[in-house]
């Protein structure tokens, strides 16, 4: 390697050489008085001018060779190049000249410093050690030996000199190799020279201009080298936002850490490259030159837009509905505390609205979840198109959305959103060729009136959206202080409710069905009552629907049918029981199973027992309602239908279902016997199609002798009502089932 290093900067100075060679030539003439009268002087210059055009020369054809040898004939050159000079002073010597010798000595020093600049060893010693070994004699004769010492040495200084330079040269060299290693290395962990990976180097100088642009970095910014090199760091990775000043927050914090000249990692900023928007992250350490001044960064950075891209996705996935494409319940969460915290800072109010559709879940299960998606994007699209800047939609899951109100200092305002948003939602869909009609309910909570928390904002909205669901849905609740008193209520009869069936706090009450014809007492229906120890007599439409909603409405369910048929199986036959079934039972697997166990371990003929079903029961038909009536059925038990015109009636269920009797609700016959003749012809219609499907009809409600006279004029089969007895405990009923069940036998008899 040394060989080779001074090999490469003799052939570099090898023409500075040569000009030296022919200056000190040009030199020795113009010394000497008349120098062409002689021929040996022209030949001399001529002589050495060609040897040093040789020895240039042969300089520049070393790199070709082998080090060895090239070294060697540098010496040799050299050695040639002394002598040749040293014949200076012996021609000088010949001819008498003192001076002459002595100035002609001086160029040989010169020359000899001269050689040492050409960093080439051998040859500077080659030329030092003929020349002095050649002038010392004729040196020694022209100045004496106490002048020719001191100038025989001068030479020698320069052999030293050209030594130091040739090492001085080897270490610089070596050096610069290990940068270049050092570098190389780091290119390579950065897999700089493999256009798969997104690694490269790139460094500014003091005033954060890049320079010394790398390959890899100008392919990246797809531009050429020389466009990039002294263009500002900031500019280049700003692109079109330069002139603009819209600067991505992670380019102003890379402008923060280039001007407080700190180390920094991991900031990430978007890139212009070509016409892609690529994203980096970059980081650097400052630079320092050697006297301690800052130069600069020296950095690397990396591609990292697929990460970024999937970051992203992961990142929206985490915080938008992916159905609907609206902001989810994370999102809807993160805002409210967003508006929160503003409306504090403000002194403002800001509001939290919850929706949810009506009817959407009979959607669901009729038509199918298909549809019922396509229905919500639907409504996602409508409700977006009802809000401005002010508000933030989401969806919070299932048929529920909410509004953030960022600024809800008008509550008309709100109040006018929440209307717009329930008539919007209620106009009608075309949904797969379908016209599809749902409506909304709509909770609306106010900060700081109902709660400075966001927690508590949507614990208060969602009640207030309870309120308007309770009150049949399609309209506007706003929260108040009593809900959350209703609430805490509700919770406690859950409590309650969930022991109440061990601590054997349910009783059934039996109200008389009688015959509309003749008043003899055909059956009774079974009513659920429960007695709580602290709170008394609670009524059904209290506990019910929470039974249901938490699931205890079968194991309460299972107990009235088990106790009902333990108590019909005392009475006479064919006195019948009805029992009340949730549609929640009917979708409970092992609900059938209950009511053969229930007929098994009484003893109870199937006929005598009647269970009653309302309409809803036939909005989640797909789940399979109908499939277990018919088995119902064919064990042979009765079907009626309750509440019939109350709901959702249909005659499609009457014809899909082969019910035993059909009840007209209570509010039929109070408005029948008030002289409405819409109830009226109503009850006649009932009537006359249940004879035709051979179906009893029973009047519930009858509680005076004109509603009496009323449904038996209309041709009700029975009658069940406060006219004829209210719910009676279980002796009284039972007494009452056998006087009747007695008196029929005597007549009979």
């Amino acid at each position: 390697m040394a060989r080779r290093v001074q090999l490469r900067a003799a052939a570099r100075r090898a023409p500075l050489l040569l000009a030296a060679q022919i200056a000190a030539i040009l030199g020795v003439l113009a010394c000497l008085p008349s120098p062409f009268t002689q021929p040996v002087w022209p030949g001399w210059a001529a002589a050495t001018a060609l040897a040093a055009a040789i020895v240039c020369a042969r300089r520049r054809r070393d790199l070709r060779s082998d080090d060895v040898a090239a070294i060697r004939g540098a010496g040799i050159d050299g050695i040639a190049l002394g002598a040749l000079w040293a014949g200076t002073t012996w021609l000088a010597v010949a001819a008498g000249g003192g001076a002459q010798t002595i100035v002609l000595w001086m160029l040989i020093c010169a020359l000899a410093l001269a050689m040492a600049t050409v960093r080439l060893m051998a040859l500077s010693l080659g030329f030092v050690v003929a020349a002095v070994a050649g002038a010392a004699v004729p040196l020694w004769v022209a100045t004496g030996p106490v002048a020719a010492i001191p100038a025989l040495s001068i030479p020698l200084l320069a052999a030293a000199i050209a030594v130091a330079r040739a090492q001085a040269l080897l270490a610089a060299e070596r050096a610069a190799q290990r940068l270049v290693e050092s570098e190389a290395t780091v290119r390579l962990a950065l897999h700089e020279f493999d256009p798969d990976h997104a690694d490269w180097l790139w460094e500014t100088d003091a005033a954060r201009r890049i320079v010394r642009v790398g390959a890899r970095f100008a392919e990246v910014c797809a531009r050429d080298p020389a466009e990039i090199e002294g263009v500002p760091l900031l500019q280049l990775l700003a692109g079109p936002s330069w002139d603009s000043g819209a600067f991505h927050p992670g380019l102003r914090q890379l402008a923060d850490r280039l001007k407080n000249r700190d180390s920094f990692h991991g900031v990430i900023v978007p890139v212009l490259a070509g016409d892609q928007q690529r994203w980096w992250t970059i980081a650097a350490t400052p630079r320092h030159d050697a006297g301690g001044h800052f130069a600069g960064f020296r950095g690397v950075a990396s591609d990292i837009t697929e990460q970024h891209v999937s970051t992203e996705k992961i990142h929206r996935m985490a915080r938008f509905d992916t159905l609907t494409g609206l902001p989810n319940r994370l999102f809807v969460n993160e805002s409210l505390g967003h508006a929160l915290v503003d409306a504090e800072r403000r002194g403002i109010r800001c509001a939290f609205m919850m929706i949810d559709l009506d009817r959407f879940k009979a959607v669901n299960d009729t038509l199918g979840h298909p549809v019922g998606d396509r229905l919500l994007e639907r409504v996602s699209r409508r409700l977006t198109g009802l809000m401005s800047e002010n508000e933030f939609i989401g969806r919070l899951g299932g048929d529920e959305f909410a509004v953030v109100v960022r600024d809800a200092s008008d509550p008309q305002r709100v109040e006018q959103l929440a209307h717009a948003i329930i008539d919007t939602l209620s106009r009608p869909y075309e949904v797969d060729q379908h016209t599809l009609f749902i409506g909304a309910s709509v909770g609306v909570a106010t900060h700081p009136r109902d709660g400075r928390a966001a927690e508590t904002l949507i614990r208060s909205a969602d009640l207030a959206l309870y309120r308007s669901k309770d009150r049949g849905g399609g309209v506007f609740h706003a929260y108040e202080p009593q809900l959350h008193a209703e609430a805490e209520e509700r919770r406690l009869l859950e409590l309650a409710l969930r022991k109440a069936l061990e601590r054997d706090e349910f009783h059934l009450n039996y109200q008389p069905v009688v015959d509309a014809r003749t008043g003899d007492l055909r059956g009774f229906e079974a009513l659920l009552r429960w007695q709580h120890p602290e709170l008394g007599l609670i009524p059904p439409n209290r506990f019910i629907g929470i039974a249901e909603e938490t699931r205890l409405i079968g194991a309460i369910g299972a107990w009235v049918v088990r106790t009902a048929c333990m108590e019909a199986a005392r009475w006479p036959a064919p006195m019948r029981i009805a029992v009340n079934v949730s549609p929640e039972q009917l979708h409970q697997p092992q609900f059938l199973n209950i009511v053969a166990d229930a007929l098994g371990d009484s003893g109870l003929d199937p006929s005598r027992l009647e269970l009653e079903v309302t309409e809803s029961v036939f909005l989640r038909e797909g789940l399979g309602a109908t499939k277990v009536l018919e088995k119902i059925q064919a064990l042979g038990v009765g079907l009626s239908l309750d509440d019939f015109g109350t709901g959702y009636s249909s005659l499609g269920y009457l014809g899909r279902t082969r019910f035993t009797s059909i009840k007209i609700d209570r509010s039929f016959v109070r408005n029948a016997a008030s002289g409405t003749p819409e109830a009226v012809a109503i009850i006649r219609a009932v009537v006359a199609m249940a004879d035709s499907l051979g179906m009893a009809t029973t009047a519930e409600g009858v509680e005076t002798a004109r509603e009496l006279q009323m449904v038996q004029q209309l041709g009700c089969t029975c009658i069940q009502g406060f006219y004829f007895g209210r719910p009676l405990a279980v002796a009284d009923a039972r007494a009452l089932a056998l006087r009747n069940g007695q008196a029929a036998t005597s007549a009979v008899a």
